[in-house]
């Protein structure tokens, strides 16, 4: 290697040609530092000439044994310093070229000009050119042109305005490179009004190539209106102009307008460009315009513009945003030179799209191309980790988020910190979330979401408070994140708090904010507050309307629902899956099937028709409305199907009376392992409860205590629903006072199960005591504690209990409580009152209080307030059979057989037809049912044989049959005797032919037990030893010994 020395202190002896240095030295003095003396201590390089002869080159080297510094020296070491080097060895090689005289040198002095501007210090460069000749306006634009290339604008505007202060007029080149130098974030409109003004003083107003750098500057700037002034005032326009204007309203959201130029200049038969291209398909893209940015796509391919790396970039973000990712990654795979712009691109639209695996892999084949990602990019991928759970991936990404010195960036700590709380725990993500800057109000909604996620509401409350404490103002998502934390832990009051806050910073009318607090209020039962702030909204929010129709479903307000659906329609705002679904639901709750229909196409024509919450709800409304077969149907269309759509079934059947059919899909589900939650587990106990299969019911609740659901406050209160009606009261006692977390729907069911098992006393002392340990009585508790005081005859109790519920808990009674009322007193003889009752209540009776009225007068052969109460039934419910059985039966029981065969023949007449009596016993996990004088069951000529034996034994210690108690003489005479023994007596005599005598009969019955019947079960229970629990349409009876629990009132 051969060193600089000292020889450059000598005056230098110039070369023929300026290119003094030979080829051979390439490449080997290239990396030399001159170190020999402090003036030339610089990192700055010699880049030799090859214009010499190789061989004389090096003859002359070892000739002369020393190298000699000349113009092109000292134009490479200036060079050097433009990029490296101190500022005092600068000033040190500028003295130098003064000594040798290179002060009148244009380009050595334009070069130093150009080291003092790259090192910052524009005294000397200024004083440079003062002191530079000739300085005319080929030298101005020289100096300007040359300052632009290396990136030097700091003093453009400045030496342009010394350059005016000399006289010196410019041209169109000069006007175009000064707007051009103006493109940085410093120089403000003002300004650029000035350079325009001398401009057009200078006669170039109209002319295309200083207008074109003018109307971008301007759209740049963001003034799009004065850009597109100088456009139109432009007689001539280039290609160039077209693409400055297209680009400039594509960048200032005036997509619209940026389309319209763009066929404009096609009409025009200006050429295009591949910028514009790029442009206007980025127009297509933000305006979700992607049936023309596919058009366009052909229109790039016809004119050939297919290969370029930009308006392919542009392509595959139009493709990736409009949910099109086969054609994004298809178009990029065809990409002859991929770009960090092209990588970035398909990975956010992987990433946004929630296909994380390929995000992430197309990150490795980035790497492999020894690309590098923007702050954008990693963001994506970063939550790509954070949505699939690759915590080992986002901590690589975070080293190199820290190596590339992105960490600053908001986004990259918003993401890194959303990875921190999906993937970590939250206090690893609280520590992160202190290394990182207080200012970013992202990273303060993160943590509210974090611990949002766990319900800790006091933990967000706190991040809430510490935010305004270091002066964040809250944004459109900090106060969603608190309110949903609100709306999940039931803290309305803090809700309302917060809603107020929102007031306060002006965010009332937010859509976002806004669909949070609607959601909050209607899940709160705050219906009349939601719909409040629905009206106020100014936007056509699709979130805000669809919260609002799910909170009323969600509250049975199933025709607001609708309504509010249909007015949202009408508003022309198209529904989503939400709205669809809630809708579906809605319709459900009311069992409009035909509706639920039309609402079910109207989801398909706008896309839906495989979306899973919008089949869920299709199932339920099937399964609701008892359409089994439709239900089933739907249900199969579900693919993939979750644990929602099972429930649909197991619920909805349950729910329309199809209990086996429920709980047989609820045994599919166990088959085929589907995950069962509470709700199923309701659903089914549900079914188990009221088919009274308890053994069924028992080993739904052996799966629940196998998979820890019985440690659940609802699970207990289900259980205590199933045992009581299932006529194992002691069952649904031993549950209830097992329950560590009673609420009131406990001791709700408790005291239900008391009162439909006739222990009205029992049901009063539970009643009081749940008073007195401060639990809050509602509708459901006052329907039992009235129908208690019914059975055991408390008419005064019961009363008294009755005005309680609006004078001291502010209870509206409905109009089951009054029906309670009226039972109270109809059993007690008390018609008169009951009238009196009836004609005083502040709502209009329906059909249960007369039904209930007609049922008391039969027991008490009351013939004239019978008929009032037959009238009205007759007029609400005329196709009722009840009503005509009833009051046939009261006829018959007080010997009017005339009124009795009139009330028959007007049934008859209307076409109405009885509900045939049915009764149900479980045999060894079989269900076995009767009807009225049934000989069907394979084992009925047993079953009447025995029954024979039965009533003869039960006779021999006093029953009397009553069998013909509703019948006349004549019919008594012609009536074969084995059809009318009733169903229960069949069912009873089954279980006592195949049942263990230790194991008490349970059978059911759809109809109310009539007076023979009840008098054989006790006689029954007596001679045969037996507790017989007997479940009919109004209660439970518990005979044994002889007697029943009902002590023969019911």
């Amino acid at each position: 290697m051969i060193l600089l020395r000292s020889s450059f202190l000598y005056p230098p002896i110039l070369p023929k040609s300026p290119t003094y240095f030979p080829k051979c030295f390439r490449g080997k003095l290239s990396g030399l530092r001159l170190s020999s003396l402090s003036i030339f201590s610089t990192s700055a390089s010699f880049p030799l000439s090859d214009e010499e002869d190789e061989a004389s080159s090096m003859k002359r080297v070892r000739n002369s044994g020393r190298i000699y510094a000349n113009h092109q020296t000292y134009c490479w070491l200036l060079e050097g310093y433009l990029s490296s080097g101190s500022i005092t060895d600068a000033k040190k090689l500028h003295g130098r070229l003064l000594k040798l005289g290179f002060d009148k040198d244009d380009v050595i002095c334009r070069r130093v000009f150009e080291v003092y501007v790259a090192r910052g210090d524009l005294s000397y460069a200024r004083q440079v050119i003062d002191e530079m000749p000739d300085r005319d306006l080929c030298f101005w634009n020289g100096l300007i042109f040359g300052l632009i290339k290396k990136g030097l604008t700091a003093m453009v505007l400045s030496l342009f305005s010394k350059m005016l202060e000399e006289n010196v007029d410019p041209d169109e080149v000069m006007f175009a490179n000064v707007l051009r130098a103006c493109s940085g974030d410093k120089i403000d409109y003002h300004s650029v009004k000035q350079i325009h003004t001398k401009i057009v003083r200078h006669g170039f107003g109209t002319n295309y190539i200083v207008c074109n750098p003018l109307i971008d500057l301007y759209a740049k700037k963001g003034f799009i209106d004065t850009a597109k002034n100088v456009f139109r005032g432009l007689t001539m326009r280039d290609n160039v102009t077209w693409v400055a204007m297209i680009s400039g309203l594509s960048q200032n959201g005036h997509e619209k307008e940026s389309i319209l130029l763009f066929f404009e200049m096609h009409n025009s038969g200006i050429l295009p460009t591949p910028y514009v291209f790029s442009s206007i398909i980025s127009s297509c893209t933000k305006i979700s315009s992607f049936e023309l940015g596919e058009q366009l796509h052909a229109l790039i391919h016809k004119w050939g513009f297919s290969s370029e790396t930009f308006v392919c970039n542009a392509l595959v973000t139009l493709y990736s945003r409009c949910g099109d990712l086969f054609s994004a990654e298809r178009l990029f795979s065809k990409m002859d030179n991929r770009d960090g712009v092209s990588y970035n691109t398909l990975i956010s639209g992987f990433a946004q799209k929630g296909q994380n695996e390929k995000a992430l892999q197309l990150y490795e084949n980035m790497q492999s191309d020894a690309l590098k990602p923007d702050s954008v990019t990693v963001a994506s991928l970063l939550s790509a980790c954070a949505s699939i759970g690759n915590f080992i991936k986002g901590l690589q990404l975070h080293c190199y988020a820290i190596k590339a010195g992105m960490c600053a960036d908001i986004i990259i700590e918003g993401s890194l910190l959303d990875l921190y709380v999906k993937c970590s725990d939250v206090e690893t993500a609280h520590e992160f979330f202190l290394t990182t800057e207080k200012e970013n109000v992202v990273l303060w909604n993160v943590m509210l979401v974090a611990y949002g996620q766990l319900g800790d509401l006091r933990e967000s409350l706190n991040i809430f408070s510490r935010m305004q404490f270091h002066g964040l103002r809250p944004n459109q998502y900090t106060y969603p994140s608190i309110l949903r934390t609100c709306t999940v832990v039931g803290a309305l009051d803090l809700g309302e708090q917060i809603h107020s806050h929102v007031v306060k910073t002006g965010f009332q009318l937010n859509v976002y904010v806004c669909s949070v607090l609607i959601d909050m209020y209607s899940k709160h039962g705050e219906l009349h507050t939601a719909q409040k702030i629905l009206s106020r909204l100014n936007e056509k929010d699709v979130v805000s309307w669809t919260a609002m129709i799910a909170g009323y479903a969600q509250h049975d307000l199933f025709v607001e629902a609708l309504k509010t659906f249909e007015e949202m329609l009408y508003e022309g705002i198209e529904s989503d899956n939400i709205g669809f679904s809630s809708a579906i639901s809605a319709c459900a709750g009311i069992q409009a099937v035909n509706q639920g229909r039309q609402i079910h196409g109207q989801s398909i024509v706008c896309g839906y028709s495989s979306d899973l919450s919008i089949g869920n709800a299709l199932v339920c409304l099937y399964a609701r409305c008892g359409l089994i077969t439709e239900a089933y149907l739907a249900f199969e269309k579900i693919n993939p199907k979750d644990n929602v759509s099972w429930n649909a079934l197991v619920s909805g059947f349950a729910q329309s009376g199809n209990y086996e059919e429920s709980l047989k899909v609820f045994s599919e589900m166990n088959k085929l392992g589907v995950e069962v939650n509470m709700y199923t587990y309701g659903s089914a106990i549900s079914a188990a409860a009221n088919t009274t299969n308890l053994t069924q019911g028992k080993q739904i609740h052996g799966r629940m205590i196998k998979t820890g659901y019985n440690l659940e406050p609802e699970a207990s209160n289900v259980l205590i629903t199933l045992y009581s009606k299932c006529g194992s009261l002691d069952d649904a006692k031993s549950e209830f006072l097992e329950m560590n977390d009673k609420n009131e729907i406990s001791w709700n069911a408790m005291i239900t199960g008391y009162s439909q098992h006739g222990c009205g006393e029992e049901a009063i002392k539970l009643f009081e005591e749940m008073k007195q340990l401060g639990y809050t009585p509602n509708y459901v508790t006052f329907v039992g504690v009235l129908t208690a005081c019914s059975h055991v005859r408390l008419v005064d109790k019961g009363l008294e209990y009755f005005k309680s519920m609006n004078q001291d808990y502010g209870l509206a009674p409905q109009a089951e409580h009054y029906a309670c009322v009226v039972d109270i007193l109809g059993r007690a003889g008390l018609f008169t009152r009951a009238l009196e009752f009836i004609k005083s209540m502040p709502i209009e009776p329906d059909s249960m209080v007369w039904r209930t009225l007609l049922s008391a007068c039969t027991v008490h052969k009351n013939k004239e307030v019978g008929e009032i109460s037959a009238k009205h039934l007759l007029e609400l419910e005329p196709e009722d059979s009840a009503t005509y059985v009833l009051l046939s039966n009261m006829y018959a029981i007080s010997g009017k057989w005339d009124d009795r065969n009139r009330t028959r023949k007007l049934m008859k007449d209307r076409g109405v037809k009885k509900v045939p009596g049915q009764s149900w016993i479980e045999i060894k996990n079989t269900i076995h049912a009767f009807f009225v004088g049934d000989r069907l069951h394979p084992l009925a000529d047993e079953i009447y044989d025995y029954l024979d034996v039965i009533n003869k034994r039960a006779a021999a210690i006093g029953y009397v049959q009553d069998r013909y108690s509703l019948l006349n003489d004549l019919e008594q005479e012609q009536k074969d005797p084995s059809t009318c023994i009733h169903s229960e007596k069949l069912a009873i005599t089954f279980g006592l032919l195949t049942l263990s005598n230790k194991v008490p009969l349970r059978v059911m019955k759809n109809l109310r037990v009539c007076n023979d019947c009840h008098n054989w079960i006790k006689y029954v229970s007596k001679i045969c030893d037996r507790d017989i629990i007997v479940r009919d349409s109004y209660r439970f009876h518990h005979f044994g010994g002889g007697v029943c629990s009902c002590k023969d009132h019911w």
